[in-house]
């Protein structure tokens, strides 16, 4: 499987960025097999553990903060499997908005 674990982010101001985390891989019908996420956030979060199981758009996870941290995610795949990953946070001021690789 080629699924990995990328964040947008848009710088907000006054050190704060709005981001988001997602699923995305080599092959767009890799993310049909997977039935949820379980994030894990930075232990500062309120609520670091988080559960998506919307699929539109990877699976996506928004929410703001300050610092960038290494997230973990859980992915649970339909047949009962489960995929651990990892992905250093991406945030920065310049440019103000962007997209992890």
């Amino acid at each position: 499987m080629s699924i990995t674990l990328k964040n947008n982010w848009k710088y907000t101001g006054h050190d704060r960025w709005d981001w988001e985390l997602y699923l995305d891989s080599d092959s767009p019908d890799e993310l049909t097999s997977v039935k949820h996420v379980k994030y894990i956030l930075h232990p500062t979060f309120r609520n670091p553990i988080r559960e998506v199981d919307d699929p539109s758009e990877g699976f996506k996870l928004k929410t703001n903060g300050w610092g960038s941290f290494t997230a973990k995610a859980f992915v649970y795949l339909k047949n009962g499997d489960k995929i651990k990953l990892e992905h250093p946070l991406v945030l920065s001021y310049d440019p103000p908005t962007g997209s992890s690789n």
